[in-house]
């Protein structure tokens, strides 16, 4: 495998760290005014997807491990389980719903995911920036309501909740940011 500096580490690198394969999920470079530059980062590990911080000095090198990539499908939660479609082969794989976390909320049927594939085993899914989704239950809209700060909440298709504009109605669907779990705007349909 090849080796890489610690400075090099972006988002989405999959890195070998003491025999554990690890995904950055998040990092920042930190100067201090004295001594050297370090990699903070937030890891997660591919088998039992616990979060870990990791802190690497600018002259630490480790491990690149390739991660294949694929188009998938989100087909259906089985138990304890979702079900994904690779869109080329349409093989099936499953990941644990306690693996995803809060991402399985993110999930509908037939949405479009990046599958991350490991010595040919769905191991992540990386999910859209966004996601257009149904809401089932809010309080009623507010006639001339405008955009203000004020908002209230809805429970959208999945069990998700978010906080929305007073002008937002059961029924429709809206459009939410995967990495924060925002409101954005009403979908386009």
């Amino acid at each position: 495998m090849p080796q890489i500096n610690a400075t090099q580490i972006r988002k989405g690198t999959a890195i070998e760290v003491d025999g554990r394969i690890l995904v950055v999920i998040d990092y920042t470079h930190l100067t201090p005014g004295k001594g050297q530059a370090q990699v903070q980062a937030k890891l997660r590990d591919l088998e039992d997807g616990k979060s870990y911080e990791r802190r690497f000095r600018s002259v630490d090198r480790v491990e690149q491990v390739y991660i294949d990539r694929r188009e998938m499908e989100y087909l259906y939660e089985d138990g304890q389980s979702a079900v994904f479609m690779d869109a080329e082969t349409y093989e099936q794989s499953f990941i644990s719903k306690e693996f995803l976390g809060d991402d399985f909320l993110y999930l509908a049927p037939n949405m479009k995911v990046t599958g991350e594939i490991y010595n040919g085993k769905l191991v992540n899914v990386a999910l859209p920036a966004t996601v257009d989704m149904l809401i089932t239950e809010t309080e009623p809209g507010l006639k001339g309501a405008t955009v203000t700060n004020v908002q209230k909440p809805a429970t959208l298709e999945t069990g998700l909740k978010v906080k929305v504009p007073p002008f937002i109605e059961q029924g429709e669907r809206i459009r939410v940011d995967t990495r924060t779990g925002e409101y954005l705007e009403r979908a386009k349909e």
